[in-house]
């Protein structure tokens, strides 16, 4: 085997994906970029990862099928006899609106919990048994639409708590041996949310999300990296977290996350 560690990082040619495979890279692993459309994109992603010092493979595949999941498994140990790490990043929306529930058909809703949900159980299935001999770790991208119930539609937020709770279940079933958590985030500035809300409405929502997050601010794609590496590489006691990255937006507006001075 390899002294190098190993991850796959789905959906990993934009956004936080692209950043948590540059961050993996930059840790000292060789990586695995995943992509289902952004093609041009995924190669610019493989690049910063080579350029960081990390031996990268890139992979098109679409998480929601299971046989493509067991290809990006079967092409990791082939290349470098090991696994370590799983950060189950791929995921889609409709930017409906969560109460808009008569533009959210059927298809739309399995297309959104394919992806999302079906694609985070086929991956850990998939890894399952070179994590385990590797003693590795596993991180699901979720989002605070799972936790708040609150976010871009019904079928995002349905999928996101379904992540959620399979994280719960899959850090039981796979201790010891391997570590399972998820972060949570909440607005990120990345393209993928102009892309589909527009960039009136997405200035809109940001500087509704930095008047009411205690904190004032959304999180950047570096921001969830960071929080991934820590779950992978050094937070040795940790297991079944979901850890919200939402600048404390789930404790309320600021104005009343705050203490008010004495008169």
């Amino acid at each position: 085997m390899g002294q190098r560690k190993v991850a796959i990082v789905t959906g990993s040619a934009t956004g936080v994906g692209a950043a948590t495979a540059l961050a993996l890279a930059g840790r000292g692993y060789d990586v695995l970029i995943n992509y289902s459309r952004s093609e041009a994109d995924a190669n610019a992603s493989l690049a910063a990862c080579q350029a960081a010092g990390a031996a990268a493979l890139l992979m098109r595949a679409d998480v929601a099928e299971d046989a493509d999941c067991k290809a990006m498994v079967r092409c990791v140990i082939e290349r470098w006899g090991r696994l370590d790490a799983l950060v189950n990043n791929a995921g889609i929306t409709s930017f409906a609106g969560a109460g808009n529930w008569d533009a959210i058909d059927a298809a739309t809703f399995q297309r959104i919990v394919g992806v999302n949900a079906l694609g985070t159980l086929q991956m850990i299935r998939a890894c399952a048994e070179p994590l385990k001999a590797a003693a590795g770790s596993i991180v699901n991208v979720s989002s605070i639409a799972g936790a708040l119930g609150i976010g871009s539609s019904v079928a995002y937020i349905a999928s996101k708590g379904a992540v959620n709770s399979m994280t719960l279940y899959f850090a039981r079933a796979l201790a010891p041996q391997v570590r399972v958590n998820a972060v949570c985030p909440g607005l990120i500035t990345t393209r993928w949310f102009v892309d589909g809300m527009g960039q009136e409405a997405y200035e809109r929502i940001r500087a509704n999300y930095e008047s009411n997050a205690p904190l004032a601010r959304p999180c950047t794609a570096q921001d969830v990296a960071e929080a991934v590496l820590w779950l992978t590489e050094g937070a040795r006691t940790v297991t079944g977290e979901l850890l919200l990255l939402d600048s404390g937006m789930h404790l309320g507006p600021a104005q009343t996350a705050r203490i008010p001075a004495k008169p």
